[in-house]
């Protein structure tokens, strides 16, 4: 399982994002972090806005609870979540990989 740091309400992580996939999906690990493959290309923020609705949905919660904390122009990003205990998105994460 990757790392994840909690701290002051959030937990964070770290992505590797493969844009332009067949479809979008956890695929594994990619080292510490967890390897997202995406349908968007990568191209005017679509990637980043694809990854925050991947995981919007895969943990039921708001999209504004999510955001892009490092690696804005990076396939290696830091996602902060909001609203969630790092062992409940360690299960919800662990759930979600083949």
């Amino acid at each position: 399982m990757i790392p994840i740091r909690e701290s002051a309400g959030a937990v964070t992580f770290s992505v590797r994002v493969h844009p332009r996939a067949k479809k979008n999906a956890l695929t594994g690990t990619h080292g510490d972090a967890l390897k997202l493959s995406l349908t968007a290309p990568p191209v005017e923020g679509r990637a980043n806005i694809a990854v925050i609705e991947f995981f919007a949905d895969l943990l039921r919660l708001p999209r504004s609870s999510i955001t892009i904390a490092a690696g804005q122009a990076s396939r290696n990003k830091v996602v902060r979540i909001t609203g969630i205990t790092a062992k409940v998105l360690a299960e919800r994460i662990e759930a979600a990989l083949p």
